[in-house]
């Protein structure tokens, strides 16, 4: 199974997911900043729905930290030999 965006020996040149998440983040940050002064319903309800999302997507970066920090505990990828699961 090949993987678009995500790192993998393959593909060394892909995102960990905490640093794809923190990007889609900062770029919901980028625009809800455009918004933030405006006080009719639906920007509300916008910026309302942004932060919990930034709020969510915090804490998946969390857990992609955990275990990119848990699978380098492992130690590195052995060729033909994943660090966990199967082939």
């Amino acid at each position: 199974m090949k993987t678009t965006f995500l790192v993998t020996p393959e593909n060394p040149d892909g995102w960990r997911i905490e640093d794809l998440l923190a990007e889609v983040q900062n770029d919901i940050i980028r625009r809800t900043q455009k918004i933030i002064d405006d006080i009719r319903p639906d920007a509300r309800a916008v910026l309302n729905n942004n932060i919990e999302i930034m709020t969510l997507l915090s804490k998946c970066i969390e857990r992609a930290q955990d275990s990119t920090r848990i699978l380098n505990s492992l130690g590195p990828h052995q060729e033909g030999q994943p660090r966990i699961g199967v082939l």
